[in-house]
């Protein structure tokens, strides 16, 4: 066992982060480093932390969208942040947010990043985070130039973290609710677009949802999760389950629709077909690789609409789809590492002495 004053920060800052490092603190926490979770932003973040036996520190922010009042925004968390470093000195900055970096540089503590956009589709972050972090944990396939001596590649995903088989089983028993005997259903999913990457970028909006709904209802429920405002006549297809079950309804589900990368990803992973719908499309090397080299999610650019109902069109004519996927998903898995145990292993050896 370590010394109890070994301590371990992770940051989040939205529910993803905390479902890519759910594992890996764990496994930790056994080892006897003292966790420590900074959550900050949206509320079902925080339901997920809910009753965790984790030390955890919640910043609450108002979302800003001018760049000055977003560079303040930024500030206000590095001092909270600076705050928590200087009463727990923590071994390692973990996350993926620009914070850790600056303070990391500060205080002179390694600030790792876990990171799987391409860097060129996120300048500000990476100008202004990956810039400064220690390393940069990343797929192989990932691009973050002209930062790559920074980056400590490996064969996996992040959503590999929390999704392979090892620490995922799904259980129909935790989603019920969502299930009319053996009715198919298929999951919408809305992401916000908000984000400085997402400016300018386009998805889901409600006429392409409405179609959407026709054309998947004849062949089972429809349901929506949503992380923007659902329209009136969306609101009765929302999706009611704990966040902490999604996982569990998108691997029984038929087929995931979406403008979230995420999401699109933990459906692939999860051998569940997986369309995504946004301006992203053929600019995120993870998720071109797992279209292009597993064949596990398709993507369709905004600016070509009917092909998305074609698409749709030809994955509910095959009748043994899910079985097909999931013999694609058993081809990736045997390509990729063991992302946990490789992580675990690196924030180990290469915390501040």
């Amino acid at each position: 066992m370590i010394s109890p004053k070994e301590t371990l920060l992770f940051y989040l800052g939205h529910p993803a982060h905390y479902h890519n490092i759910s594992v890996v603190i764990k496994k930790l926490s056994e080892k006897g480093f003292h966790i420590i979770l900074v959550a900050r932003g949206k509320d079902v973040l925080f339901d997920l932390l809910d009753g965790l036996p984790y030390q955890i520190i919640f910043i609450k922010t108002k979302k800003e969208k001018r760049k000055l009042s977003l560079i303040s925004t930024v500030l206000k968390r590095e001092l909270v942040l600076l705050k928590v470093v200087l009463k727990y000195r923590p071994k390692m900055l973990i996350g993926t947010d620009i914070a850790i970096t600056h303070i990391g540089k500060l205080m002179q503590i390694p600030a790792v990043i876990l990171n799987e956009d391409d860097a060129k589709e996120v300048p500000l972050f990476t100008n202004f985070g990956i810039k400064y972090a220690t390393a940069v944990l990343a797929p192989n396939c990932c691009d973050v130039s002209p930062y790559n001596n920074k980056k400590v590649g490996y064969q996996g995903y992040h959503e590999l973290a929390y999704l392979h088989p090892n620490y995922f089983t799904p259980d129909k028993t935790k989603i019920k609710e969502l299930f009319t005997e053996d009715e198919n259903y298929f999951i919408i999913r809305f992401a916000e677009l908000t984000a400085h990457h997402d400016k300018g970028k386009k998805g889901i909006n409600l006429s392409i949802a409405k179609k959407l709904i026709d054309q998947l209802a004849p062949f089972g429920r429809v349901y929506i999760t949503s992380e923007r405002k659902l329209e009136p006549e969306l609101e009765p297809y929302r999706i009611k389950i704990h966040p902490k079950n999604m996982h569990h309804a998108l691997y029984y589900a038929q087929m995931y629709i979406g403008d979230s990368q995420t999401m699109a990803a933990e459906a692939a992973v999860l051998g569940t077909p997986s369309i995504r719908f946004n301006d992203f499309v053929g600019k995120l090397s993870y998720l071109e690789e797992l279209e292009h080299k597993y064949q596990l999610t398709f993507g369709i650019p905004t600016n070509h609409v009917n092909a998305l109902f074609e698409k749709v069109d030809e994955l509910l004519k095959h009748k043994s789809i899910k079985k097909v996927f999931s013999q694609r998903k058993e081809v990736m898995l045997n390509d990729c590492i063991d992302v946990v145990e490789f992580w675990t292993d690196y924030f180990m050896k290469n915390k501040k002495k």
